[in-house]
């Protein structure tokens, strides 16, 4: 059947292939996969994005955002993805924003909101929408998402083929990731000092006060010559980085709901050495795959034994368990049960 779904992003970052977010990565990917499949995806996204469908583009947003301004903004999505139900045949909505409660549209096309950060990080009222015909959906099994208005995850995936080249191995870790406290970013450098390797950093500090004060205080004074922010980078050279790289370190220090750039390292063939933390533990095999350390001495100590991790047994295992190919498959299926059966349900 013939699907129009209209995409709504977090409207606080931009939408692209090269996207640094999970959230955005996700949506990018389906939005590719529905225009390859001949449906029609509409993604409402800051200017700046860059989308295979059609864009809906809204203001793009500079420097620290005020709650006014939140404000605002939200309800000016709200205004206008209700426009676009008036105006044009929706069959699913689907929101990709932890703030999609306070851009709820008016009763109509069912809206799937994924769940792509800790349940714990969303309002109550996101976690039990009263709109009618609204569903969620989490990404992994550790966020443990229950009720009548709820669907079964669907893991994350990755493109596994575009992924995939062929590079020798570099003596350097590597960690790609938002600059925030949540990330542990500071952890990461310190552990590469202790194993006396270099570290590059690829990622981007977003303009929220608490991120700016983590990387003032926490980032910016441990970096040095061998240890570097190198900023956003686009696919093509986080690919290189990610299968040249020794080892990719995670040590987040919260609960993991995915970890996408867990599972593209595996992809590129590198060992991923993580804090045992969410979903980490069901995606990296320790011995195999990387290692699942609980201190900075251990991770420091993890780094040095990465190189006995043969890159095809990663490579091997992302090709079995982490393709993107699953993962749209089980959306489109998500999107065929709203269209034909969602209407039959209103939520209590």
């Amino acid at each position: 059947m013939k699907l129009s779904v209209l995409s709504v992003a977090f409207p606080f970052a931009i939408v692209s292939p090269d996207s640094v977010g999970g959230a955005e990565q996700i949506l990018s990917a389906l939005d590719r996969a529905l225009v390859a499949a001949g449906q029609h995806s509409i993604v409402i996204a800051q200017e700046g994005s860059q989308i295979a469908g059609e864009l809906i583009a809204m203001p793009r947003l500079e420097g620290v955002i005020s709650e006014f301004e939140c404000a605002e903004i939200w309800a000016r999505y709200r205004a206008e993805i209700d426009h676009i139900q008036s105006i044009r045949n929706i069959d699913v909505i689907h929101c990709h924003g932890i703030d999609y409660n306070r851009y709820l549209p008016r009763p109509g096309a069912p809206l799937l909101a994924t769940l792509h950060l800790p349940v714990e990080w969303y309002a109550a009222e996101a976690l039990a929408p009263r709109r009618p015909r609204t569903w969620l959906n989490g990404v992994s099994t550790v966020q443990r998402l229950a009720g009548q208005h709820v669907l079964p995850p669907i893991e994350n995936g990755v493109p596994i083929e575009r992924l995939s080249t062929r590079l020798r191995k570099r003596h350097f870790a590597l960690m790609l990731s938002r600059i925030c406290a949540e990330k542990g970013v500071h952890l990461a450098i310190e552990a590469a000092k202790k194993a006396d390797i270099p570290l590059l950093i690829a990622g981007q500090v977003f303009a929220y006060g608490a991120h700016l004060r983590y990387f003032d205080e926490e980032v910016r004074p441990r970096l040095d010559h061998q240890r570097r922010l190198i900023g956003p980078i686009p696919f093509a050279r986080k690919r290189r980085l990610l299968t040249a790289a020794r080892c990719l370190l995670v040590p987040s220090v919260v609960a993991e709901t995915s970890s996408l750039v867990a599972r593209e390292a595996h992809a590129c063939g590198t060992p991923v050495i993580a804090f045992p933390n969410g979903a980490l533990t069901q995606v990296i095999e320790p011995g195999r795959t990387g290692f699942l350390v609980d201190s900075v001495e251990a991770m420091a100590s993890a780094i040095h034994d990465c190189g006995g991790i043969d890159p095809l047994l990663c490579r091997d295992a992302a090709r079995e368990r982490f393709s993107d190919r699953r993962m749209i498959r089980d959306y489109f299926a998500h999107y065929e049960y709203l269209t034909q059966r969602g209407h039959d349900h209103v939520e209590t």
